[in-house]
């Protein structure tokens, strides 16, 4: 019998129904995350996209900030979407004074690195371990990685351009994390790989 995971979503700020349909679809339940009881009743976590510096406010207002930070060393699976591949990261650039993340990827990534609301693009994007087909990816805003650890794998870099070479996907054990918002598509590959990670990790323990 194949074991469907509980997945929570931080609802504090950006695509939150989006991801949780898109979860869904992957054969997973969902929980949107506000408070750190919710926290503790998932199996996975998504970090959507939206603003990293309110995201980061809003998580220590609401008391979340260090209890994110504690699951996540426990090991609990997590996902992070534009914003929430910032949240992920041990290291930021262009953040604002003081920002924090959560952390958990050794990697370094420069905020809104692709350029403002108005440089917003899609493109064709290779992921590793979801498909031969390349995933059309839509960037808003969005972070790119500027480097990673040894343990970092990465699972897509962008193909053309200017920022031809720049990566936008990566993986870091239970964690993993997107430049792009693949919410905001109707293909659910990255939801599934994560689902399915999550379903593995649950049924380990």
């Amino acid at each position: 019998m194949t074991t469907v995971p509980t997945i929570g979503v931080l609802a504090l700020q950006g695509d939150v129904r989006e991801h949780a349909r898109a979860l869904e679809a992957a054969g997973a339940r969902t929980l949107s995350v506000r408070r750190p009881e919710e926290l503790e009743r998932v199996d996975g976590l998504v970090l959507p996209g939206g603003e990293s510096t309110t995201m980061w406010r809003l998580a220590r207002s609401f008391e979340l900030l260090d209890p994110l930070r504690k699951r996540i060393e426990a090991g609990l699976p997590a996902y992070g979407s534009c914003a929430g591949m910032i949240m992920l990261a041990d290291r930021i650039r262009d953040g604002v004074a003081g920002q924090e993340t959560v952390g958990g990827i050794d990697m370094t990534v420069r905020r809104n690195a692709f350029g403002r609301q108005v440089d917003s693009f899609e493109a064709s994007v290779p992921l590793t371990g979801m498909g031969d087909t390349p995933y059309h990816a839509v960037f808003i805003r969005a972070p790119w990685v500027e480097s990673v650890g040894d343990a970092v794998e990465i699972l897509g870099r962008a193909e053309s351009g200017p920022n031809a070479g720049r990566i936008v996907a990566v993986r870091q054990g239970r964690l993993m994390a997107t430049s792009f918002h693949p919410e905001l598509t109707g293909d659910f590959r990255v939801h599934h790989y994560f689902a399915d990670l999550v379903r593995r990790t649950t049924e380990e323990e």
